[in-house]
């Protein structure tokens, strides 16, 4: 292993099991992580939050969960599968550190890689192992079936360890892997056109927040669904409109309003989603914090010819696309608030509340 000076001992925080908040358990003796062949070690400068560290940690992934996801989301769901509760639907291994946000220097490699990495600023994709089109939907999280970035430090592939270039703070950076690579993973799913008008839902966070920003880049005409006082907010990223949440939408734009939903939501008002849609409209998801289950009239579907994408694997041209975006100075995340690494539990409960936009993330604490 070639390295500067690396300690043997760490701070990081040990998802135990799934359940509630106290699993969550902040350590400072935790070893080290060696880069095996291929791999990079990590200091991690900065971890985001996301809406995948709660469903990991509650197990609301097992399909026995119908529920949305803060009902459970401090708490536990009693009727969640523990051999189901990951999102690839596999058990997880415990303990795990998570976190699917990693923003950091090289500071040690494996066999086969480069020495001249160490030293490197680099962004960590958060959905691996999608090496080439013809390996679509074989791929995996990182902070999920395998340890992330809620540490000080991680080791990562080194072909999934991308350098980047620019004048952003860490926590800016660390607020691109996941929902960033979400986004722009539904936009190319979708086949997002200039001049077409989307809709978005769920639009204040993460993942709603970053498919403002780079649909409007494409050229399209954004409408977003969030909370009345976070328009403006929404608004300055991009959203020609803002429809507040609980609002219908369908009243307010009318039936057959828009060429594509990017829809994070899910829930009881699903349905009205469909009806907003024009004839051969694109449907695509990647979340569904409102619930689940939803009810769907196929004749909605089939007789308006419309398409539903569901949104995980991420082809190879995703975070490449990010890295130029961010080094073009073509986008910028909104980092709501930081905390200390120590202090996880309360900013998962401040995510929870939804009172914010865009995101929250963690920060390690220094050597």
């Amino acid at each position: 292993m070639a390295n500067s000076t690396v300690p043997e001992t760490m701070a990081a925080v040990l998802l135990t099991g799934h359940g509630g908040l106290e699993k969550l358990d902040y350590r400072t003796d935790v070893p080290i992580p060696r880069p095996a062949r291929g791999e990079v070690l990590i200091r991690v400068r900065a971890a985001g939050i996301n809406n995948t560290d709660i469903n990991t940690r509650i197990g609301w992934y097992s399909k026995s969960v119908t529920a949305a996801t803060g009902t459970g989301g401090t708490g536990a769901f009693q009727v969640a599968d523990d051999a189901d509760g990951s999102w690839s639907g596999k058990p997880l291994h415990f303990p795990r550190i998570q976190g699917a946000d990693c923003c950091g220097h090289i500071v040690a490699v494996g066999q086969g890689v480069a020495p001249t990495r160490i030293g490197e600023r680099v962004l960590v994709a958060a959905m691996q192992g999608a090496a080439s089109e013809a390996a679509a939907f074989d791929t995996w999280t990182f902070g999920s079936e395998c340890d992330g970035a809620f540490a000080q430090y991680a080791a990562a592939p080194s072909a999934e360890a991308f350098k980047i270039e620019c004048d952003w703070s860490d926590a800016e950076l660390a607020s691109i892997p996941c929902a960033y690579s979400t986004a722009e993973g539904l936009l190319q799913r979708a086949e997002i056109a200039d001049g077409e008008r989307i809709l978005i839902t769920g639009a204040s966070g993460g993942v709603g927040s970053a498919a403002v920003q780079l649909a409007k880049r494409r050229g399209a005409e954004v409408i977003a669904i969030a909370g009345k006082p976070k328009a403006e907010a929404i608004q300055a990223l991009g959203a020609a409109q803002v429809i507040a949440r609980g609002e219908d939408p369908v009243a307010a734009l009318g039936r057959d309003a828009v060429d594509v939903v990017v829809d994070l939501v899910g829930g009881p008002e699903w349905p009205r989603l469909l009806d907003l849609l024009r004839r051969g409209g694109r449907y695509a998801t990647a979340g569904a914090i409102a619930g689940p289950i939803v009810e769907l009239d196929l004749r909605t579907l089939y007789l308006k010819d419309l398409s539903l994408l569901g949104c995980t694997w991420q082809g190879p041209a995703v975070f490449p696309a990010l890295v130029s975006y961010i080094e073009r100075g073509e986008i910028r995340p909104v980092v709501a608030h930081t905390f200390p690494l120590a202090e996880i539990r309360h900013a998962q409960e401040e995510f929870l509340a939804k009172r914010f936009v865009g995101k929250l993330v963690l920060i390690p604490p220094p050597d």
